[in-house]
């Protein structure tokens, strides 16, 4: 049996007093695709610049098989010219045919890093990974800064992948869709689940319940020990002072926390009135670069849309311009008197690293009105945003990348407006956070844009989405972000039968008119083999659909079951198929 990609035995990392991770350890075997998973500030972006060298840690062991070669890609990466230095022919074919693959022409990949946009710069450097053709590919946030088109290419390139991965990403849809297995790192501790996003999920609660009820166990003989060891002298008998050891390791169990942090944030919206925003015949342009073209649009209220185009078609310009940041060329554009915009947007944060998290939201407001005669204390709102006591008194300098976008988050709706503006409000951000948010906007009473690339968070928030094409061309679809796709792949199948001209029946030949088709040797075998497998799947199908008609199966089997029966109808469906096709010439 080969060994691991990686190993990782007991690793330890700390910054300060702060304990990122302690004595962890994992594997990361061949062709394996990993996405690890937790909460903003508990060192996952670390973990992987550890393990790619960039810095060291506190203590454990990092085995990488011999012979294998590493690629990383940072979540903010930077172009260095000495990584293309001395590179093969071959490589550079490679990094060249990826470049075109991510839309960057040659002229863009000789640009210096300035010049470039941060989406230019993610591509960039990804296909200089790529090209380096790694056995195992470490990626923190693969996604920040892409537009849906290339996260949607390398979603279906690196599902298809043999390279061993392991990566750092909020983008569920494309964890569910490329990764075999969810690593956990959750109270310094890892929890290995092998299967997809969705199954995580699943088995995680079921994991959470079964904690929940070991620790209610726990203390139900803890007080009964705790009475114990109160009352009774602690004689020197051995098994006195095994029972008091027991009392401490018990104590131990009893007095553990699942920290479930989901905490539902409710907050009153600000008063709008129905006229919101109407859009007549606005146009922009950059040069010969168009925008927008006489484009009309009346927001109406409550709305929620959403906005996505590829990058560099206007979706930012478009919400700058509504707020008054960026001047239209020519059109109106009339805004309702009740409207308070509130407006995130990736370059908005502007903390002083030398202040305190409990600071920064006090130089809004000492309180937050919540709604309904509700009002919440700066440090009773940060909890909301699952910032504890003691995180509110740490400096702002002390934060992650994700944890000031959370702080930057909580500052846009601690001021109660009443049109949200949200622009690719996902990155960086851990999915608790993003789980609360999404709650958060589902039931806001006002209105909301969000532009974004998170294609999960999107289906899970807006009524109908503006697809903004290029070249002026935007198009109002009544739907998510998925349904979208959806009617564009059926009407491009409908497009692409129309014009392809149906086949010319051909002639027979007379040659072989009288010549009888025969089976192989090996299709003989085929067709033998499928007899006998279509007869044991479909007394595996009897055995489940009797099993769940039964009501005596557990709901454990039942779950089971029920997730094995459409696989195995599929499967029955498609060798059934086969069948049928040899059986015409058996």
């Amino acid at each position: 049996m080969a060994s691991p990609y990686l190993e990782i035995q007991g690793l330890t990392k700390r910054i300060g007093h702060r304990v990122l991770f302690e004595d962890i350890s994992f594997t990361v075997n061949e062709r394996e695709h990993i996405g690890l998973i937790a909460k903003n500030g508990t060192g996952k972006s670390t973990l992987l610049s550890i393990i790619a060298g960039k810095e060291g840690d506190d203590g454990g062991k990092i085995v990488f098989r011999n012979g294998i070669k590493v690629g990383y890609l940072e979540q903010t990466p930077t172009l260095e010219p000495k990584d293309l230095e001395g590179k093969d022919e071959n490589f550079l074919q490679r990094y060249k045919q990826y470049l075109t693959q991510m839309k960057i022409s040659a002229e863009e990949a000789l640009r210096t890093e300035s010049q470039l946009s941060g989406g230019q710069v993610k591509r960039i450097a990804l296909s200089r990974v790529l090209a380096g053709e790694p056995d195992l590919l470490i990626l923190d946030e693969p996604t920040n800064h892409l537009d849906l088109e290339m996260i949607e290419w390398m979603e279906n390139m690196l599902s298809r992948s043999t390279m061993a991965i392991l990566m750092v990403t909020h983008d569920r849809y494309f964890l569910d869709r490329i990764c075999s297995s969810i690593i956990e790192m959750d109270n310094s501790r890892i929890y290995t689940y092998k299967g997809n996003y969705s199954f995580y999920l699943e088995k995680r609660q079921e994991r959470i319940e079964n904690m929940n009820a070991e620790i209610a166990r726990a203390n139900n003989l803890y007080r009964t020990e705790l009475e114990w060891m109160r009352s009774t002298p602690c004689a020197r008998s051995s098994k006195a002072r095994y029972r008091i050891e027991s009392f401490y390791e018990l104590e131990k169990r009893a007095k553990q926390r699942i920290e479930e942090r989901n905490v539902r944030l409710e907050m009153g919206g600000t008063y709008i009135g129905n006229k919101i925003f109407v859009m007549t015949d606005v146009c922009k342009a950059f040069g010969s670069r168009i925008l927008l073209k006489n484009f009309n649009y009346n927001f109406t209220r409550y709305e929620k849309l959403g906005i996505v185009g590829n990058n560099g078609t206007g979706k930012s310009t478009f919400v700058k311009m509504l707020l008054g940041l960026e001047p239209h060329d020519s059109g109106n554009i009339d805004i309702g008197e009740t409207v308070r915009f509130g407006y995130y947007s990736q370059q908005g944060m502007n903390f002083r690293d030398d202040q305190k998290v409990i600071d920064a939201v006090r130089d809004i407001a000492e309180y937050v009105d919540m709604g309904n005669g509700e009002k919440l204390s700066a440090s009773q709102f940060l909890q909301h945003f699952l910032f504890t006591p003691e995180e509110q008194h740490s400096y702002i300098y002390k934060l992650s990348g994700g944890e000031r976008r959370r702080l930057y988050l909580c500052t846009v709706l601690m001021k109660a407006p009443n049109f949200l503006i949200l622009d690719e409000p996902t990155n960086d951000l851990d999915i608790v956070t993003l789980q609360i948010l999404e709650e958060y906007l589902k039931n806001f009473r006002g209105c909301l844009i969000i532009v974004s690339h998170d294609r999960y968070f999107m289906d899970r928030v807006v009524d109908h989405t503006l697809v903004f094409h290029g070249n002026g061309n935007i198009q109002d679809f009544p739907g998510s972000y998925s349904q979208y796709r959806d009617w564009k792949e059926q009407n491009e199948k409908k497009q692409s039968d129309e014009k392809t001209p149906a086949k010319e029946e051909k002639k027979p030949d007379g040659r072989n008119q009288n010549r009888a088709r025969r089976l192989t040797f090996k299709e003989r075998q085929e067709f033998t083999q499928l007899e006998k497998d279509i007869s044991t799947l479909e007394a595996e199908k009897k055995e489940i659909e009797e099993a769940l008609c039964g009501g005596t199966t557990s709901v454990e089997e039942i779950t089971r079951m029920s997730k094995r029966l459409p696989i195995l109808s599929d499967e029955l469906e498609e060798k059934e198929m086969r069948w049928l096709e040899l059986s015409e010439f058996a």
